[in-house]
């Protein structure tokens, strides 16, 4: 598919969803019995790829990375369904892996780059900016990439934002509290309408279409 083909819209056991973007090339993949979502960002002069989420699945994601040269796996969070096959994956391609150190505890192989609110991961040529939300776990984290003229602005949310509210604060009202304030002061504070979200499960959606409902989520608490 190309980039104007892309919907975001995939199923555990079917394919991939692929768009290319001046500058970069993401893979959306569904994988396990939560239907996680995993992203490959390959770097498009370089041919550098990063993976978001490894989360399960091995051989289907090896199968996605083919012979992509993955220096890179980040972790969005700790809970265990957006790590299972990260041990499998980070040894047969060698790639460093990134977490928040809040998170970092959770994983099952050591994070060999722990990030922090406002560092950057690059994949070859394009930067990935981390933005870090609190609430869902302590070190849950989104990445943005902000590509160049005609690309917009994408960001990978985790279990963070998705279409329709805030991720799941197990109606802990100050875990509520610390996420929405931070996806509303670090997300929708800093990104525009067009840009495009792709969370840890499920479709995607964009900055505008959930910006006005802000308010309502603070209002029913999740």
């Amino acid at each position: 598919m190309s980039g104007q083909d892309y919907s975001g819209d995939v199923e555990v056991g079917g394919p991939a969803d692929t768009r290319e973007l001046p500058g970069l090339t993401i893979r959306k993949l569904a994988v396990s019995e939560m239907a996680n979502n995993a992203y490959l960002l390959t770097d498009a002069a370089t041919g550098e790829a990063l993976l978001v989420d490894a989360a399960a699945d091995a051989p289907a994601l090896l199968e996605l990375i083919g012979d992509a040269d993955v220096r890179t796996i980040v972790t969005t969070h700790g809970h265990w369904d957006h790590h299972r096959a990260l041990p499998e994956v980070a040894a047969a391609t060698g790639a460093q892996t990134v977490a928040h150190p809040a998170d970092a505890g959770d994983l099952p192989v050591p994070v060999t780059r722990p990030v922090e609110h406002g560092d950057t991961v690059t994949v070859g040529d394009q930067t990935l900016e981390v933005v870090h939300l609190r609430g869902h776990t302590p070190g849950s984290i989104a990445l943005v990439w902000r590509g160049p003229a005609g690309a917009g602005t994408h960001v990978f949310t985790g279990d963070s934002l998705f279409p329709g509210g805030v991720g799941n604060t197990q109606q802990d009202a100050a875990r509520f509290a610390s996420l929405i304030d931070d996806v509303e002061n670090r997300l929708f504070g800093t990104l525009p309408d067009d840009a495009w979200v792709y969370p840890g499960h499920g479709s995607d959606t964009t900055i505008g279409t959930e910006r006005p409902h802000l308010g309502e989520w603070r209002e029913r608490g999740w």
